[in-house]
């Protein structure tokens, strides 16, 4: 069999975090009840006109400055007509010909491969409302309380050749934004969610294959596998001789594949035109300006910063930088540390993360502080715990936010560094283990591990190992 190439470019929705909607005043709070966030201007009644929300600008401007585009000094809002029942228009406010950002870049990298993904435009548009279908009632209802709410869609070239690449440029976008704080990248309420191209051609020719486009999708892992399903139904077409029709997909979770929707439309099917009811968009270069200065250290250049400064490996850096908070966290704990930032690292990296993936903790509402983190890597430096004991107590302390110092005296964790006392349970685990001893001394080097225990069990985990090991070496030398 032939080997193909798979090709996949990405139009990625994300919902800017406005207070209100782009073209009138009603609120954008995700959770109310069905049609509460309405008014005249967003249900689409006769005789309304938009206004647009200068915010809505300036996010997606700001958006394509983090990502090298073009900002267009002029840009033009168009009709984008389609009949469905969640857009009461008829038509939907975007732009095409004239959008606000053009020829931007993404960077990302894949199994140490670094790949520059181009950005062919980015641009403002409203978002329809929803329809929700009820099998109780066996009726459809329509909820317009998301129509009207801003979104830019950030159109990719079709450089990315896996699915792999493709999740990492989504994670890297949605980064960027979170970075910016202008989406709040909620996967799972539609805040952030993308249409992916999907097409596959021989190895080495240069015209594209036929596309399918698969609609909303919501999750890293479903994007990663609806693109590995859709590239081998296209490939076993091809094989059986058949051709790979252009259509929009879906994609059924359960199951894992990919149905169709209906035949792709191209931009003459939406028959766009200038919304006669918008002036252009003529934005002023000192605005520009004064949005590129306001713009924070990305993640891209964070992460160079966290190597540079902090000595961090490539993976542990993308990996603090890949979210703001846990950034920030570390940052924070670095400082109040004031030691050797690759502990901090491991902690963060090693205990904090997990404790959040684990238990469902964002990580700017861990209890234990940046603070109290130093405050629990200087008890163990100091000897006043074990490094068992630390990450023993870790997440309790995550949870509660007790002070560490404070928690390990109250719970009598304070390490024992008495020698005395120490060499009265090396004596005794001695006295028990006879035959562990004259293997020891016989050469099995290796048996310290077991004394170790045998003592650390002894003093319920509290004795100090580097005074332990030295009075094991001492009596067995």
């Amino acid at each position: 069999m032939s080997r193909y190439e798979t090709v996949i470019g990405l139009e990625v929705h994300a919902q800017l975090k406005t207070e209100s909607k782009i073209f009138c005043s009603c609120s954008t709070k995700f959770g109310n009840e069905p049609n509460e966030n309405v008014c005249a201007i967003c249900s689409g009644m006769p005789g309304v006109l938009p206004v647009l929300n200068e915010k809505v600008a300036e996010y997606a401007a700001k958006m394509g400055l983090a990502t090298d585009c073009v900002v267009n000094l002029k840009s033009v809002f168009a009709r984008k007509n389609y009949f469905y029942p969640d857009l009461p228009k008829g038509y939907q406010i975007s732009q095409f010909e004239l959008p606000i950002c053009e020829h931007g870049h993404v960077d990302i990298e894949v199994d140490g491969v670094k790949k520059r993904v181009g950005l062919t435009r980015i641009h403002m548009e409203e978002d329809a409302g929803k329809n929700i279908h009820s099998a109780a009632d066996n009726a459809s209802f329509v909820d317009l309380n998301r129509t009207g709410v801003p979104l830019i869609e950030i159109v990719s070239e079709p450089d990315m050749r896996s699915a792999e690449e493709a999740v990492a440029y989504l994670k890297e976008l949605r980064n960027v934004l979170l970075y910016l704080g202008i989406c709040d990248g909620n996967m799972e309420e539609g805040s952030f969610r993308c249409d992916a191209n999907v097409s596959v051609r021989p190895e080495g020719q240069a015209e594209f294959g036929t596309r399918a486009e698969i609609k909303n999708l919501n999750s890293f892992k479903h994007i990663q596998k609806v693109i590995e399903y859709e590239v081998g139904r296209q490939i076993d077409l091809v094989e059986d001789g058949e051709q790979v029709v252009q259509e929009t997909r879906l994609y059924n979770v359960d199951k894992g594949t990919t149905h169709s929707m209906r035949s792709k439309e191209e931009a003459h099917d939406y028959r766009y035109f200038p919304d006669p009811d918008l002036v252009p968009l003529v934005l002023d270069q000192a605005w520009i300006d004064a949005w590129r200065a306001e713009l924070p250290e990305l993640p891209a250049a964070k992460r160079q910063r966290f190597m540079a400064e902090y000595g961090l490996a490539d993976y542990d850096a993308a990996l603090i930088s890949a979210e703001l908070a846990v950034a920030e966290y570390f940052e924070a704990a670095v400082k109040a540390y004031a030691g050797e930032p690759k502990k901090v690292t491991n902690w963060v990296v090693g205990d904090l993360l997990p404790f959040c993936n684990e238990s469902g903790t964002a990580p700017c509402e861990v209890r234990l502080s940046p603070e109290k983190l130093a405050g629990l890597l200087k008890l163990v430096d100091d000897g006043t715990i074990s490094v068992k004991i630390g990450k023993d107590i870790f997440r309790d302390l995550c949870a509660s936010g007790d002070d560490p110092a404070e928690y390990v005296k109250a719970k009598g964790l304070v390490q024992m560094s008495d020698s005395s006392e120490l060499e009265a349970m090396v004596d005794k685990v001695i006295a028990d283990n006879p035959s562990e001893v004259e293997a020891y001394k016989g050469g099995k080097t290796k048996l310290m591990g077991f004394f170790m225990g045998q003592v650390m069990r002894l003093s319920k985990g509290q004795a100090n190992p580097g005074v332990v090991t030295k009075i094991i070496q001492e009596k067995l030398s």
